[in-house]
């Protein structure tokens, strides 16, 4: 880690422990933001199998005096509810490789596989990584 430290790891350990009021009161909300009123609502009001979206932006440059920034993405309602999330290729931006998400409620695991993989064998956007020195930022 010759650029960054662990500063967020730091800040993380020094909350505590999860048996503190204020964590299991923050965790109660989320899941209840996340699942309850959230994904599971989503998903009740328009009969869905499961949600699609982008997992994020393709990969950005390395900023060593602001660190990394997010290209957005969809993977933080799943993993703050606790729910199932498969991403599997898309394909290409510039070069780099792009992912597409699928998540739903719980136990919604067998269903999410059957839809990733249909989009996987549809899409054919998979390819086998080059291992190159450099991103071919050639369209």
């Amino acid at each position: 880690m010759p650029y960054f430290d662990q500063e967020l790891m730091e800040q993380a350990q020094a909350k505590g422990d999860l048996t503190q009021k204020e964590y299991v009161d923050a965790l109660a909300n989320n899941l209840r933001t996340a699942r309850t009123d959230g994904i599971d609502a989503l998903m009740a009001k328009y009969q869905l199998d499961a949600i699609v979206g982008p997992t994020a932006g393709p990969a950005g440059l390395t900023d060593l005096v602001n660190g990394d920034s997010g290209g957005g993405g969809c993977s933080s309602p799943a993993a703050v509810a606790g729910y199932p999330h498969i991403t599997v290729p898309a394909g290409f931006d510039f070069g780099l490789p792009v992912g597409i998400s699928f998540f739903g409620g719980a136990w919604t695991e067998p269903k999410l596989l059957k839809i990733a993989y249909a989009f996987e064998q549809a899409g054919a956007a998979r390819r086998p990584p080059k291992f190159l020195p450099s991103a071919d930022l050639r369209v």
